[in-house]
């Protein structure tokens, strides 16, 4: 069923609503190019890769042992078999196990032909050139088949993957030495305000130096898309309407920081209205409140909040896993969450969800969290020492120590 587009009329939309109309809303970047698997790590598959062969591509011995018969095993007591050879992981046995024989096998060795069942060598005793088998056995055991993990023909890694250091090392076992990728994301951000100072540059009165910019430069690099830093824009609406154009014209996506609430030198969602769309601006989240989505000219474009935590929870929430959905994954509906006792007190009023970043630890055997200090929307230091974010859904009111709380790993959004 199509999404209805929110309008800049709309009420605040929960976290839900916000992330459910981006990932039903953007599709992946037209155009793919292909890459050898060493310049593949952390691309996104555009076509599946096939298996050219089974894996493993013979039924092999999972385990150091002998190589037997089944049917020649007694039911009860031990039997007692000749060892007629080796069998090594590259080098197999040449021969026919046969009627009262056995061969000893190494872990990956291509199971002798005529043997059925693999004797791991801790069960087994060896007297002379026979080996000796305990009863118990049974048909079949410690046989990797061929074409267990993989079967020649069949989809090794499906289009939409990002591709992982496993995956490359899957690639190379099935001898593939390059794959096709989307081509990458390019993304243009930037801080707006006149109060913001580029590092190098002596602070002015009220003035802070941009720390937002480095933070999205981070957090986008570590997304491995192309970037394009269109530095600090002052608040004048000529001068962002111009930096929009320009990134419009060069992006897929165009991220800002500050200018989305409602002051008089807020001029982004209007901006973006006039050259685009809004498709929202309005959310029932603490941090970050206002953040605008929508288009200017062709690119998407996110209107992040000017509080630096503001601007990390807002990434966190709705801009990676929309980055992602670009790039040609298929991002879960949410982050995913577990539960743990939390050491604070946390004042909360029903009615939005709220992101107090916290501290993991382990205690005795389990694990807790605590707040990593202030908790302040503009207090970056309370992001750097944090390694987590306390989620505190719509219906939830204040937390008391030793509650139970949601809690969300910083690992893979930033």
């Amino acid at each position: 069923m199509t999404q209805p587009k929110p309008t800049p009329q709309d009420p605040k939309l929960t976290v839900a609503e916000a992330r459910q109309h981006l990932l039903t809303t953007l599709t992946p970047v037209a155009g793919w190019e292909c890459v050898a698997i060493r310049d593949a790590l952390g691309r996104v598959l555009s076509r599946p890769v096939i298996a050219p062969f089974d894996v493993p591509a013979h039924d092999n011995s999972a385990m150091d042992g002998f190589a037997v018969r089944f049917e020649d095993l007694a039911a009860d007591g031990e039997t007692g078999l000749k060892v007629v050879g080796t069998a090594y992981a590259g080098r197999a046995f040449s021969g026919i196990v046969g009627a009262g024989q056995a061969v000893r096998v190494m872990t990956g060795a291509v199971v002798p032909q005529g043997s059925d069942t693999i004797v791991v060598q801790e069960v087994a005793r060896v007297e002379g050139d026979r080996v000796i088998v305990p009863a118990g056995r049974k048909r079949g055991q410690n046989l990797r088949r061929a074409g267990e993990d993989l079967a020649r023909g069949k989809p090794a890694l499906a289009a939409g993957k990002r591709v992982g250091a496993a995956d490359l090392g899957l690639l190379a076992s099935l001898g593939v030495a390059e794959v096709t990728v989307f081509r990458r994301l390019r993304v243009a951000f930037m801080s707006t305000g006149d109060e913001i100072a580029s590092i190098g540059n002596p602070l002015g009165p009220g003035q802070v130096y941009d720390s937002n910019r480095y933070t999205l430069h981070a957090a986008l690099t570590a997304l491995g898309v192309d970037l394009v830093d269109m530095g600090v824009i002052r608040d004048r609406p000529e001068l962002i309407e111009e930096a929009f154009r320009t990134a419009a014209a060069s992006a897929d996506v165009v991220i800002t920081s500050g200018g989305v609430s409602v002051g008089e030198a807020d001029f982004v969602r209007d901006l973006m209205a006039r050259l685009g769309e809004v498709r929202f601006w309005k959310l029932d989240i603490k941090p970050g409140r206002p953040m605008a989505f929508g288009r200017v000219g062709d690119a998407w474009l996110f209107g992040l909040p000017g509080n630096p935590v503001a601007v990390m929870v807002s990434y966190a929430q709705f801009v990676v896993d929309s980055l992602l959905r670009l790039m040609g994954v298929d991002p879960l509906p949410a982050r995913p969450t577990f539960e743990v006792p939390c050491d604070d007190p946390i004042r909360k009023n029903p009615g939005r969800r709220e992101f107090p970043r916290g501290e993991l630890y382990q205690a005795g055997d389990g694990w807790r969290v605590r707040l990593a200090g202030n908790q302040g929307s503009g207090v970056l230091r309370s992001m750097a020492e944090a390694n987590c974010f306390i989620v505190l859904d719509e219906s939830r009111g204040s937390v008391a120590a030793g509650d139970t709380v949601e809690v969300q790993l910083f690992d893979g959004l930033f």
